[in-house]
């Protein structure tokens, strides 16, 4: 999905399979106008049968303020009540930083990278199908 904020830095998300688990690749800026976004994308996630891990990776997030992290709290509690598995791929910077501060780093199992986290998760062979049957169609 494309959301275009006045910063001009577009706020981009995709998802693949692998195995049991689900990659989604977030690009730009994870704020309160790109958040709602995140939400209904991960909704059409978490509606794939049999998935037991959702690597949300973050490594091209320039940005995220309290209503984009108020998202990965929200995440992280739906995943615990469906059984699923959340990690947490690429976090960097400010969004580090504001983890570390606010004791949720603790809370998120985070990874280097991607492949790191399905390795953990032992789902580390690709299907070779986006997750939700089209890589974040427009809304």
């Amino acid at each position: 999905m494309l959301f275009e904020p006045d910063r001009g830095s577009a706020f981009t998300l995709s998802s693949e399979t692998y195995g049991d688990a689900i990659v989604v690749r977030a690009a730009g800026e994870l704020d309160y106008r790109s958040a709602p976004v995140l939400r209904e994308h991960l909704g059409r996630v978490w509606a794939t049968p049999g998935m037991a891990a959702l690597v949300v990776d973050l490594s091209e997030v320039a940005f995220c303020d309290s209503v984009g992290l108020s998202e990965l709290v929200d995440a992280l509690q739906r995943s615990e009540a469906a059984g699923v598995r959340l990690m947490l791929s690429g976090v960097h910077g400010v969004l580090s930083r504001v983890l570390s501060i606010t004791g949720l780093r603790k809370a998120f199992e985070i990874h280097d990278e991607p492949g790191a986290a399905l390795r953990r998760a032992g789902a580390d062979r690709p299907t070779g199908r986006p997750a939700d049957g089209d890589p974040c169609p427009a809304p």
